[in-house]
């Protein structure tokens, strides 16, 4: 992998020193809450860039108090390769260990797995991204509302009227309002004065098919957005979107896979209570049947666009918040799917090093030993997968010397020139 950037050892030792020392003094309970400035994330008045990683599971594993060794040890690897920013569920809607049992009601044993998730990350400092609903039936999601709502006698056409139905509305909002204002039983902090939660994600690639502009869409995350503020002022909120382009840019609509899904990449991105835009990229089940050649080459599309569209018109921070490689497929295996990621984080280095806006991107996903039946084709498993590790540890370690060098420049104290090869 090439070397990312050259400076002098004076400017390194700061730049650890800094990193350290703002990790020991800022991690209070109001103090060292990520924010953001134009298109920039800053932390404690610095620029803030990270390399982070989904581990979507972690709630479930933890309900199980025989289990939680799983989620330590993945957020403890995930410290040691200097990934600092974790995205992850905050739902589990009816079903098997379900959070939300129906309606309102919550079985306190799976809560208190979600609340050792969060005291874990703050013990490694491992920031959290929460979703508080998944737009898919896994973990039951927008199908399992309005499924509740047809069974106390609400008129429902789809499962579309999840961003119609004011009682649906309502169902989620008392979701919402259950998370923001708990208090966890490990820290004693009330989520939202908890600065170890980054963000909150509306929903999990929200899609809709009776309406195909994003409208539908952009009218819930109005309504939800102001909601989740009217909780909440500390922390970031972002919508969880994949990226896909509406109405709002007709041209923007070629960079799509061929379809479109009911999202507005702009427009959704737009209101103003959203603090930061994201996107997913599955080039492999967007493209099937076309080489890797040509879905790498989307891929870079996909990322420079939206970077693009970040910069300039929704002047808002950026996370390539869902990207992997499938060692499932014929075509795959360690090799590919480490060309690939490598390339993504490429892709991201140049765009924050080059006028900020992407702050980070958040690798499809990490797992622990013992855990096949989570396993998906993307997953990685960072202690036995050395060569793996080794990239998305140098990149760590890339954006945080970048993050701290911006933090330096910002002070004006003299650097060597950067003879970055990138």
């Amino acid at each position: 992998m090439a070397t990312y950037i050259t400076w002098s050892v004076v400017v390194l030792y700061m730049a650890l020193l800094c990193c350290v020392c703002d990790a020991r003094v800022h991690w209070g309970k109001r103090g060292g809450f990520v924010g953001t400035e134009g298109s920039t994330f800053v932390l404690n008045g610095s620029p803030f860039l990270f390399n982070g990683f989904n581990a979507y599971w972690m709630m479930n594993v933890a309900t199980d108090p025989t289990e939680r060794m799983k989620v330590t040890q993945v957020l403890q690897d995930a410290a040691n390769a200097g990934l600092s920013v974790c995205r992850t569920w905050a739902f589990a809607d009816g079903g098997y260990k379900a959070l939300q049992i129906s309606s309102g009601a919550y079985d306190e044993r799976v809560f208190q797995g979600l609340d050792f998730v969060v005291a874990e990350a703050r013990k490694y400092r491992i920031r959290l991204i929460l979703s508080f609903v998944n737009n898919y039936e896994d973990y039951g999601g927008r199908p399992q509302y309005v499924d509740w709502a047809r069974k106390e006698g609400v008129e429902i056409r789809s499962d579309d009227d999840f961003y119609t139905n004011c009682i649906v509305k309502g169902y989620y909002k008392n979701h919402v309002k259950r998370i923001i204002t708990r208090i966890n039983t490990i820290t004693k902090i009330a989520y939202h004065d908890d600065a170890t939660i980054m963000a909150w994600e509306l929903m999990n690639e929200p899609r809709c098919q009776v309406d195909y502009s994003g409208r539908t869409i952009n009218d819930w995350v109005q309504e939800m957005a102001s909601f989740v503020k009217s909780l909440d002022k500390h922390h970031l909120l972002e919508v969880g979107m994949e990226g896909f382009y509406g109405d709002t840019m007709s041209e923007r609509k070629k960079i799509n896979p061929g379809y479109q899904v009911g999202t507005d990449f702009i427009s959704n991105n737009l209101v103003k209570e959203i603090d930061f835009a994201t996107i997913h990229a599955y080039p492999d089940q967007w493209l099937p049947g076309q080489n890797q050649d040509s879905k790498v080459a989307f891929m870079q599309r996909w990322m420079w666009s939206h970077y693009e569209d970040s910069r300039t018109i929704l002047k808002k921070p950026l996370v390539i918040a869902e990207f992997g490689k499938s060692t499932d497929y014929p075509e795959s295996n360690i090799n590919t799917r480490d060309s690939y990621i490598n390339i993504v984080y490429r892709n991201i280095y140049r765009m924050a090093k080059t006028r900020g806006t992407v702050g980070g991107g958040l690798v499809w996903q990490l797992m622990a030993k013992g855990m096949g039946s989570f396993s998906d084709g993307y997953q990685i498993i960072l202690s036995e997968n050395p060569s793996t590790t080794s990239i998305i540890s140098e990149h760590s370690h890339a954006m945080s010397t970048l993050s701290h060098v911006l933090k330096l420049r910002s002070q004006n104290v003299p650097l060597e020139k950067d003879h970055s090869s990138w």
